[in-house]
């Protein structure tokens, strides 16, 4: 049996083989806000590297805020000297890149699987997930759906524009759900599908969504939920590119206008013993009942994952499917948590509560603690929006209070890591504050 090491450089080998004309490579991984950091080495240095020299780079690099800038987090950043981080590559997911002006590469790369994994990297957060339920005998199989606006590529005065619609020229500012819409945008589309795919991503369903401009792209069942959450990150790097070709913005955002429904990702969640059965549908499907009860339970504490900005609160309780409470329910697309018609084997949850630009390694590391917690505590959960409509728990709209709601969170101490839970919610806290630093037009007029 090949060893890692030579497996990685087969596939670069490979990799050069098929693009001769490809030089470098992007070497990258999501930090806390979810946006893409690394370096760009020469392809030569990777097959190196895949050979086993070290990859290191800086370990608060993870720590960045939403706007790139470092925040003083406990010991980090300015007091433990910024130390590099050995970093691993992740096998298959070398692709070339087909947005950029010159040929290029890129590749994911990752603390976890290493002698020292940086505890609060969201990718090492769900492999540590993953592996404590696989001790268990628990193998989830997830898929992610992803909501993104198109704008015209030009702003008006730092603000989004409607894109414009390739047959008649017109801003596409007529919401609905025509299926007229997904040939109008062809073009953009199908080639966001097919990098995509390039990618190694399965792309499935494509949906023209409420919102002008607004579409949703769903991705295939996947049985590794590392890879999963691999395929919903490279997706949206890939369709900003993409869109950016063809004249567009494409932006995950979670709420760029009031007026208009805001994107979400939404996560189908099924859990199954090592022979295949769906532990959700045993014993008439009580232990369903069971994750769904520690689903809620968690869900308040876990809002700065779900709702990762001030932008992301204005989308709960807005236009469209955007619940405001703790909710579950069958068929029920106004329920955070709602349980999508299917036979036994294929039983899930469709977790609908976070918003598209969360970070999807921490969404789904989130959503199989309430899982697993709920399997563990075994209470039943409240009554379902189908019996009462009211029915529900609160949870924060605000990002310190939700900051203060997680920040002390004993089950999501334990399960997510302590270390990982105090780092999150002072990087959220931080860039909370820091957004508020800033005096906008609006607060002249009302108060000059």
């Amino acid at each position: 049996m090949k060893s890692h090491s030579s497996t990685l450089l087969a596939e670069v080998r490979s990799f050069r083989q098929n693009h001769p004309d490809v030089r470098y490579v992007d070497l990258i991984a999501l930090d806390i806000p979810g946006h893409f950091y690394g370096k760009r080495y020469p392809v030569e240095m990777l097959e190196k590297i895949a050979a086993g020299s070290p990859l290191k780079l800086p370990q608060n690099a993870v720590l960045l805020g939403a706007q790139g800038g470092l925040f003083k987090i406990g010991d980090y950043c300015f007091n433990d000297g910024d130390p590099d981080a050995n970093r691993r590559l992740v096998p298959g997911t070398l692709k070339p890149v087909n947005w950029e002006s010159q040929p290029l590469g890129q590749m994911l790369i990752t603390s976890d699987g290493t002698e020292a994994p940086i505890e609060f990297e969201p990718r090492e957060v769900l492999a540590k997930v993953l592996e404590r339920l696989q001790h268990q005998g628990i193998h989830p199989v997830v898929a992610f759906e992803l909501e993104f606006y198109l704008f015209d590529k030009q702003l008006d005065n730092g603000l989004p524009q409607f894109a414009r619609d390739p047959l008649s020229g017109d801003a596409d500012d007529q919401p609905n759900l025509h299926i007229e819409r997904l040939s109008r945008f062809s073009d953009v589309l199908d080639d966001m599908a097919q990098t995509a795919k390039d990618q190694g991503i399965d792309i499935t369903v494509i949906t023209a969504e409420i919102g002008p401009g607004q579409f949703e792209i769903n991705f295939g069942h996947c049985d590794d939920g590392l890879r999963a959450a691999d395929w919903a990150a490279l997706f949206c790097r890939s369709t900003r590119g993409v869109a950016l070709k063809h004249g567009y913005r494409a932006s995950f955002m979670a709420k760029p206008y009031l007026q208009f429904p805001g994107s979400g990702m939404h996560v189908h969640v099924s859990l199954y013993d090592a022979a295949g059965n769906n532990l959700l549908a045993a014993h008439q499907q009580q232990p369903l009942r069971h994750a769904v009860a520690g689903c809620l339970e968690l869900l308040p504490h876990c809002m700065p994952i779900f709702s990762p900005n001030h932008n992301a609160f204005r989308r709960l309780g807005g236009t469209v499917n955007a619940a405001t409470r703790a909710s579950w329910g069958f068929e029920d697309r106004d329920a955070c948590v709602r349980i999508p018609e299917s036979d036994p084997r294929n039983l899930r949850i469709e977790h609908r509560l976070a918003s598209a630009d969360a970070n999807p390694y921490l969404v789904l590391a989130a959503i199989l603690v309430g899982l697993e917690h709920g399997l563990e505590a075994k209470r039943e959960p409240i009554a379902p929006l189908n019996e009462d409509r009211n029915s529900g728990a609160d949870f924060p709209v605000e990002m310190l209070d939700a900051v203060r709601a997680m920040q002390q969170q004993p089950v999501l101490r334990d399960k997510l890591g302590a270390e990982f839970v105090e780092v999150y919610c002072e990087n959220k806290r931080q860039d909370h504050l820091a957004f508020q630093q800033e005096i906008q037009a609006r607060e002249y007029r009302w108060f000059l």
